[in-house]
C-alpha cells in the first residue's frame, strides 16, 4: 500500500495541522481509496515563538504619516475579495455613499415601508440550507466536485445569523431613506460571506485561516445572492455595482496602510508562526529535518509499499534539503511540494543541502511541484531543475495570502495527483 506522508508548512501548530490532515485524508480518499496517509507534525516542537513577549516590537508614536499609493486592478475580482477580508462591509459602505451622493432622499412617509428595510429583512432571513455539494455554475465551470463545500458550510453556519444581522443593520442604517438602487444583492451576499468567514476564523484567537477553494466560495455566495433575488452567482455585476467595488478598493488603500501601522503589534504577533518558522529553519533547520526524517522512516517501516512525501510551503523546503543530503531516507518514490519556496531558495543559493549550480542527486525521487499563480509564496521548478521537476498549476480562485493556505481544500489538486501516485 502506498503511504503519503503529509508534511505541513510554515506557521502550523497542533490544531491547524489536524484540520489540514483531515482535508488531505478526505481529498485523497475520494480519488485513491488505497492510499494510507501518515503524519509528520513538527511545528509544535520546532516552530518559532516570541520568547520575550514581543519586547522587540516598537511602540507606535502619534505620527500618522503612513499612507498608501497606487491602485488595485479594477478588473481583478480577487482584489475585491482581498479588500473584503480586511473590511467585510467596505463595499457596502461605498454603495451607500454612492446612493446618497447620486440619488434622491425619499424621506419618511406615514404608512410607507422603506424598500431598504425589505432588503434588510431578506438578508436577516438568509440560510445555508439550499447550498448543496457541487451546486451552481461556479462548480460546473471549473470541474470542481464540491468535495470541500460541506465543510465550508459547516464552518460558516454557526456564524451566519450574526453576519447577516450586521449586514442588515448596515443596510438599514446607511441606505434607509434613499431611493432604490441596482446591484445591492451580490454586494450584500459578499458582505455576509466575508463577515461569516471573519467570525469563523476568530482573528484574535488561535485558529488558522479557513482553507477555502474559490469555486466553493462563489457557489456559496451565489446561493446567498439567489435568496436575495440577485442573479450574480458570486461574480461581479456590471455597471453601478462594479463601479462601487472599484471605488471601495481605491478609497481604502491609504486607510488600510495606516491601519496596518496602528495594529503592527497584533499583526506581527499573529504572523510570527508563519514568518518566524522560516527564519528559524534557516538557522535551526536541523531539528525540523530530523523530525521529517523520523516521520518518513516511520512511514516506510509501517507500510509495505512506496512512500510519497506531500509537503506544503516550508515543509517542501525541508523535504528537498532532506532528500538532497548524502544519506537520504530510503523508500521515497515521489516528492510532491505544494506552494513551496524550494526552487526560489535554490536560485538564491539558500538551500541547506544543495548549493546553486549543483544538480539534484541521481537518487533524488521524482518531483512534482504544485503552485497557484495567486500564491506569492509558491514558485516553479521546471526551469530551475530542467528534466527533474514537473510543475502543476492549480487555481484556487483565492487572493493572497489565502491562496497559500487553500490548496488542500481544492479538489482539483487531488484529481491531478491521483494518476501520479505510485500503486
Amino acid at each position: 500500500m502506498t503511504s503519503v506522508v503529509f508534511v505541513h508548512g510554515t506557521g502550523v501548530r497542533a490544531k491547524s495541522y489536524e484540520k489540514g490532515l483531515a482535508r488531505v485524508v478526505s481529498g485523497l480518499g475520494r480519488v485513491r481509496a488505497d492510499i494510507r496517509v501518515a503524519r509528520c507534525f513538527w511545528g509544535e516542537e520546532h516552530g518559532a515563538s516570541l520568547g520575550l513577549d514581543g519586547a522587540s516590537l516598537p511602540v507606535r508614536t502619534k505620527n500618522r504619516g503612513v499612507g498608501g499609493d497606487g491602485a488595485l486592478d479594477e478588473d481583478d475580482p480577487l482584489a475585491v475579495w482581498a479588500l473584503l477580508e480586511v473590511d467585510p462591509l467596505a463595499e457596502l459602505r461605498e454603495f451607500a455613499q454612492a446612493a446618497h451622493d447620486g440619488g434622491e432622499e425619499t424621506g419618511f412617509a406615514p404608512g410607507r415601508v422603506d424598500p431598504w428595510e425589505t432588503v434588510a429583512d431578506k438578508v436577516r432571513g438568509l440560510t445555508l440550507e439550499p447550498v448543496a455539494p457541487g451546486a451552481g455554475p461556479a462548480a460546473a465551470d471549473t470541474g470542481q466536485t464540491g468535495g470541500s463545500l460541506p465543510r465550508l458550510v459547516a464552518d460558516l453556519a454557526p456564524h451566519l445569523d450574526e453576519a447577516a444581522g450586521r449586514v442588515a443593520d448596515e443596510i438599514s442604517g446607511s441606505l434607509g431613506g434613499t431611493s432604490p438602487a441596482y446591484g445591492i444583492e451580490p454586494i450584500a451576499a459578499r458582505a455576509v460571506y466575508a463577515l461569516a468567514v471573519q467570525l469563523a476564523e476568530d482573528p484574535y484567537g488561535d485558529d488558522e485561516p479557513l482553507a477555502v477553494d474559490g469555486a466553493d466560495r462563489d457557489t456559496l455566495v451565489g446561493a446567498l445572492g439567489d435568496q436575495l433575488g440577485g442573479t450574480d452567482r458570486g461574480g461581479f455585476a456590471a455597471g453601478a455595482a462594479k463601479g462601487v467595488a472599484v471605488r471601495a478598493l481605491n478609497s481604502y488603500l491609504s486607510p488600510l496602510s495606516s491601519l496596518a501601522h496602528t495594529f503592527r503589534g497584533p499583526i506581527t504577533t499573529k504572523s510570527v508562526p508563519a514568518s518566524g518558522d522560516i527564519l528559524r529553519y534557516q538557522v535551526r533547520g536541523a531539528g525540523v529535518r530530523a523530525a521529517i526524517r523520523a516521520a518518513v522512516r516511520e512511514a516506510v517501516e509501517a507500510g509495505n509499499g512506496p512512500v510519497v512525501l506531500l509537503a506544503h510551503s516550508l515543509g517542501g523546503i525541508a523535504c528537498v534539503d532532506l532528500l538532497a543530503e548524502p544519506d537520504p531516507p530510503a523508500g521515497v518514490e515521489l516528492l510532491v511540494t505544494v506552494g513551496s519556496q524550494a526552487p526560489f531558495l535554490y536560485e538564491l543559493d539558500a538551500l541547506t543541502a544543495l548549493r546553486r549550480g549543483e544538480p539534484l542527486p541521481g537518487a533524488f525521487p521524482r518531483w512534482i511541484n504544485v503552485y497557484d499563480e495567486r500564491d506569492l509564496l509558491g514558485f516553479v521548478g521546471e526551469k530551475v531543475f530542467p528534466g527533474r521537476v514537473t510543475d502543476l498549476r492549480v487555481n484556487t480562485r483565492q487572493p493572497f495570502p489565502r491562496a497559500h493556505t487553500s490548496y488542500f481544500a481544492h479538489q482539483r489538486l487531488y484529481d491531478l495527483l491521483a494518476p501520479e501516485l505510485p500503486k
